[in-house]
């Protein structure tokens, strides 16, 4: 299976803006509901003050409640590190927890560690995590439903398959976009598009911003604001659109 390169300038641009904004100028495709394509409250950063995380989902089960069949609790490791290398930019971890409720921490400062060294850009897990102290001094964002501090007997059960993290279904490649604010995916053929609109997005709301940050704002004032923010917006979707449809 191949995936769709994306340029320096995109995956720059992807980096530069918060989760929230990304989503914003996602919806002006209108081509899924306002209310799908990212993960729910369960999923939220361990270390909010690192910045916005890019990357292609590389997608895993997990189990840690008894005994794997056969090798040891990092049994599984070094096929998603070779997951790594179908992608052409950097992998998120995505993990999909079997247990419920998890029984044990997905992941640990070993695991983030060996990640990192192999190029990936987080991880992403609807389990727990441990080790946060030593996972937070190698700057690696982990995205998790909770900490449990012991690893049980994890095992990495099945590599590059679908998985459902956080009420949304996960696909090997998907690229995925992070933040403290929380997850959201962007389907590779929009990614473009969507990390050069950012900015006029980001213009378009400056309007009301800068209007009440100004001496004596009133609420006819405020509304003319509003109105032109709301303009400026519809025709950024408007451009956008025809961009993508043709």
């Amino acid at each position: 299976m191949s995936f769709e390169t994306l340029d320096a300038d995109t995956w720059s641009l992807l980096k530069k803006y918060d989760t929230p904004t990304v989503c914003n100028v996602w919806e002006l495709l209108d081509v899924r509901p306002r209310t799908a394509g990212y993960m729910d409250r369960r999923i939220t950063a361990a270390f909010p003050s690192l910045p916005p995380m890019v990357g292609y989902a590389s997608t895993a089960t997990f189990r840690s409640a008894n005994p794997p069949r056969s090798g040891n609790v990092y049994a599984g490791l070094s096929a998603q590190l070779k997951d790594f290398e179908r992608y052409p930019g950097p992998a998120v971890v995505v993990f999909q927890d079997m247990d419920d409720p998890s029984a044990a921490a997905t992941f640990g400062e070993i695991m983030c560690t060996t990640y990192k060294t192999f190029g990936a850009a987080g991880l992403i897990t609807s389990g727990t995590g441990r080790d946060l102290d030593q996972v937070a001094a190698i700057n690696f964002p982990v995205f998790t439903a909770g900490t449990v501090c012991a690893h049980g007997y994890c095992q990495v059960v099945d590599v590059g398959v679908p998985v459902h993290v956080g009420g949304i279904s996960i696909q090997c490649g998907d690229i995925i976009h992070a933040d403290r604010n929380g997850v959201t995916t962007i389907p590779t053929n929009a990614a473009r598009l969507v990390a050069q609109s950012c900015e006029e997005f980001m213009q378009a709301e400056g309007v009301i911003l800068e209007y009440l940050k100004g001496a004596k704002p009133t609420i006819e004032g405020f509304s003319k604001a509003q109105e032109e923010c709301k303009n400026r917006i519809k025709k950024l979707g408007e451009k956008m659109r025809k961009s993508f449809f043709g």
